[in-house]
């Protein structure tokens, strides 16, 4: 149903948009490095529900949805740029942190992680983006059915992203430990991320 070529290049995408710095990327290293792998985990299951929300709002016709309404789909850009580009700004301003060097923060119980990993993903522009205009871009109707096309691209996209998230989440620990000792590699770590996301704002509001 769904051809080999339309497998294949979401699966690019879904790999190049999580090994892109962004929302579900700084809160699983933050809760990871703050609180432990298991904490980052919960925090995992969280994003993971939030892929399957969007999936199923794709499932349901939303691309359609943002074609008869521009308007909307314009919206939802512009907050999802202005987002990422306050990250960028909160990681390359004077005093800021990088991801993997995070303030303490407070233990959240399971509930509470699960429940901020879903509204973090929910929120998170890159995947709005991904969902809306790019994944209905390897539908081809002629093929079967639009919507069954669009679960099984989804799921490997979701396949991906978990997999690769799920592998920050447990190194995270380890790789601000390795940072923490090597402060030049922290600032050019910092200042990498920040310049990332705030390519990334432009590139979205110019889209």
């Amino acid at each position: 149903m769904v051809s080999a070529q339309a497998l294949v290049g979401i699966s690019l995408v879904a790999l190049g948009l999580v090994l892109t710095p962004g929302p579900n990327m700084m809160y699983l290293v933050s809760r990871s490095v703050v609180q432990g792998r298991r904490a980052g985990l919960f925090s995992l299951l969280g994003v993971a529900a939030g892929f399957f929300v969007y999936l199923l709002a794709a499932v349901a016709g939303i691309a359609a949805l943002f074609a008869l309404v521009p308007a909307l789909y314009t919206a939802v850009k512009l907050a999802g740029a202005a987002y990422l580009a306050y990250l960028a700004w909160t990681t390359l301003r004077p005093g800021g942190r990088s991801a993997f060097d995070p303030q303490p923060l407070p233990p959240d119980p399971p509930r509470r992680l699960f429940a901020m990993g879903l509204i973090t993903n929910l929120l998170n522009p890159k995947i709005a983006i991904l969902y809306i205009s790019v994944l209905p871009q390897f539908v081809d109707p002629d093929r079967g059915s639009v919507a069954g096309q669009s679960l099984l691209l989804g799921l490997v996209q979701i396949a991906i992203a978990v997999t690769v998230n799920g592998v920050i989440a447990v190194t995270a620990g380890s790789v601000a430990s390795f940072l923490r000792n090597r402060p030049r590699w922290l600032r050019v770590q910092r200042y990498l991320m920040g310049g990332v996301l705030a390519g990334m704002s432009v590139h979205v509001a110019r889209a």
